[in-house]
């Protein structure tokens, strides 16, 4: 047997392999974990493609798609697997309109629902959100036509042939079954997430029972206090701590997320001799400030803000920005307002004691994972780590975007750009897109007279989305993702940002506008693999 691999592109490192369904996924995913093929650093399977990211200084696409080409794609998917018995009271909204459609009774759907075997096929949407699919062929439920604005916890919901359980109060479009007390998403546990793919699945049926208890969540402790260091004493938007993020969660739903601007990230921890991969402060457009209780050495780079040391005695004097500079006990640091820019990068030398989440300092705003925001009041722990010596005089920062400049990026088409019409992606690079005030860590919502047409307005299967992906929804006004994206995503990507312009799109501030320029042609591949003899 053949099986027919379509090769898209998807940004400068990484590509995305279709196939014909979610069986022959799962098997050429399991081939090429066992594989470990140089240079790939995250694999994330959808309901029938692969993302291959990959680290573009140790190899390529063309290189990636000639060793697909020798691939002999196991006969069947054999994955090391926990088995997980999950009990669910059936009493969701959406129970009879699901039987109706199914022409089920209530009481039939039930039956079938807890006495299919389920395997996870892949997780994404949320941190510890698995799709399940079933060996019942007859499960097959369309979305909601309106999501709700709120999910609860431990709500065992379907939609299209897979089921699935909410692992957190979120929006959502799935038909509701029932509630299970067993959680899906705990970061006290070894693995953070329940379910991850291969895992079996049963739903066992205790609505006529004594009941689910559901656990109310467990009180937080107070973090310990540092007796001396640095104190925010102001906080006018989300600072938030971040690292070079956490990939390689993408089996668990988790994304890489780290800072807006990389770069930036790197430069101010370069400034202090700091590992590469030390915590930062990330500040959103200035107003922040902190009281140091103790001599320190820090710097700032990304936006360029005005920085004001406020002496004990009185006095005030300006700091350099992309250089380090100290405090002594009883200074205060402001960062004021950028002129250019959005994120500004706050360093220590010695580095922030960040608290750890799935071995990383890094928040992830979508996921909800990571320190939470800083507020005055809160005081910075200090790692007091070694250090090395540092550039006296390193290179200043390139000019960041202002308020009604036009900003050029550079983007590669594709994944999905066969599913626009001429006109559609003429409007992408043709026009400006204005950057608009609901934009966040997430994704930058944009606008332009001329929505992007589709050609293809079927629905499409969930897939991996890269950082950089501009997402076209039915509006035609699309979302440029950034660091907190989510991992997976069901409207199709017309483009992505090139890596060597991926920090510059995270700094174009709200009113500013975006020129996408296209650097390659569209030019999806298709290969055929071999197939082992066997039933699959």
């Amino acid at each position: 047997m053949v099986e027919r691999l379509r090769i898209l592109p998807s940004g400068s490192d990484s590509i995305l392999i279709e196939l014909r369904g979610l069986e022959p996924t799962l098997r050429l995913l399991d081939h090429l974990r066992a594989l470990e093929p140089e240079g790939i650093v995250e694999i994330i399977p959808a309901a029938r493609t692969l993302m291959l990211r990959f680290d573009p200084a140790v190899t390529d696409r063309k290189r990636l798609t000639a060793l697909l080409a020798r691939t002999k794609l196991p006969a069947r998917s054999e994955r090391a697997a926990e088995s997980f018995d999950i009990p669910v009271r059936y009493d969701g909204e959406d129970l009879g309109a699901v039987a109706e459609h199914l022409g089920w009774s209530v009481e039939e759907l039930i039956r079938r629902h807890s006495e299919a075997d389920y395997t996870v096929a892949f997780a994404g949407f949320a941190p510890g959100f698995a799709y399940l699919t079933s060996d019942d062929p007859d499960f097959e439920v369309p979305r909601r036509k309106s999501p709700r604005l709120r999910i609860p916890a431990g709500s065992v919901a379907v939609a299209g042939r897979f089921s699935g359980v909410y692992p957190g109060d979120s929006p959502g479009g799935w038909q509701l079954l029932g509630m299970t007390s067993v959680k899906m998403w705990d970061t006290s546990r070894p693995r953070a997430a329940l379910l991850v793919p291969g895992d079996r699945v049963r739903f066992r049926n205790v609505t006529k029972g004594p009941g689910l208890v559901i656990p109310a969540p467990a009180p937080k402790s107070e973090p310990v206090r540092p007796r001396e260091g640095l104190s925010v004493t102001r906080a006018d938007r989300p600072a938030l701590f971040q690292d070079m993020g956490r990939p390689g969660y993408a089996d668990q739903g988790v994304g890489e997320a780290g800072p807006m601007d990389r770069g930036a990230a790197l430069a101010v921890n370069r400034c202090l001799g700091n590992p590469r991969g030390a915590a930062v402060v990330e500040v959103l457009f200035g107003g922040f400030a902190l009281r140091a209780d103790r001599p320190v050495t820090l710097a700032v780079t990304g936006a360029p803000c005005p920085l004001t040391i406020r002496a004990n005695g009185g006095s005030e004097t300006h700091a350099p920005f992309a250089r380090p500079f100290a405090l002594d006990a009883g200074d205060r640091l402001e960062l004021g307002t950028p002129e250019r820019g959005m994120y500004s990068y706050l360093g220590l030398r010695g580095s922030f004691d960040a608290p750890l989440t799935l071995g990383s300092a890094a928040t992830d705003t979508l996921s909800h994972i990571g320190p939470a925001p800083l507020q005055a009041g809160d005081r910075l722990p200090l790692a007091n780590r070694p250090a090395r010596a540092v550039d006296p005089d390193p290179p200043l920062p390139v000019p960041l975007p202002r308020v009604g400049d036009v900003v050029t990026v550079d983007v590669v088409p594709g994944p999905r750009a066969d599913w626009f019409t001429e006109a559609g992606l003429a409007a992408l690079a043709t026009q400006d897109w204005l950057v608009t005030p609901e934009s966040s860590r997430i994704g930058i919502r944009l606008s332009a007279e001329t929505p992007i047409q589709r050609r293809d307005q079927g629905e499409l299967a969930s897939e991996a989305t890269a950082k950089g992906a501009i997402q076209v929804p039915h509006s035609g006004q699309p979302v440029l993702f950034l660091a907190d994206h989510p991992l997976t995503g069901g409207y199709p990507v017309i483009a992505v940002v090139a890596r060597h312009h991926l920090d510059l799109a995270a700094q174009v501030p709200v009113g500013a506008r975006i020129r996408f320029n296209p650097v390659a042609a569209f030019d999806p591949q298709e290969i055929k693999v071999a197939a082992a003899e066997g039933k699959a």
